[in-house]
């Protein structure tokens, strides 16, 4: 068997071009590769608790990837998450300023984001504007908390009555 130098100058470039795809591949399904959305606009909102949402998270409206999370802070002032996004340039005259803002969690312990549902308002966020209606992140260790709890006072309910 004889091996020629083009072979195998063929199968390395092969197997780098693949490699780097691979990478390309991971980056853009992990979010860690920014979207090239164009032009964004600046929106806050400020959460009791952000739960696991890290910065460059993504932020949906009905499922599609709408922006990003640019920063996490405290608010000095309310003790809050004040959780800052940039959000695509597209939405600019379609999010009111009754719309709100929900940390949510893809599948049961899969990574945190904000989901923007809009609202009926005719004023609309203009950029670097603040959505008020906020709802906070629900943390798997709250979940079960209730649960168990209800699981107990229910209990106490069936035992009292017989």
């Amino acid at each position: 068997m004889k091996r020629t130098r083009g072979l195998e100058v063929g199968v390395g470039l092969f197997v780098v071009v693949a490699f780097l795809g691979l990478v390309f591949l991971g980056l853009k399904v992990s979010g860690l590769m920014p979207a090239s959305s164009g032009s964004t606009y600046t929106v806050t909102a400020e959460f009791g608790d952000i739960g696991g949402l890290k910065p460059n998270s993504r932020v949906t409206m009905s499922g599609v990837t709408v922006g990003r999370v640019v920063n996490i802070d405290l608010d000095p002032k309310w003790l809050d998450g004040r959780v800052t996004m940039e959000i695509s340039d597209t939405l600019k005259d379609k999010l009111s300023s009754d719309s709100t803002a929900a940390i949510l969690t893809s599948g049961l312990l899969g990574e945190q984001y904000v989901g923007l549902t809009t609202g009926a308002d005719t004023e609309m966020i203009k950029d670097g504007g603040t959505i008020r209606n906020t709802q906070q992140a629900m943390g798997l260790e709250s979940l079960i908390q209730q649960f168990v709890s209800g699981m107990g006072g229910k209990d106490d309910s069936d035992s009292s009555s017989q």
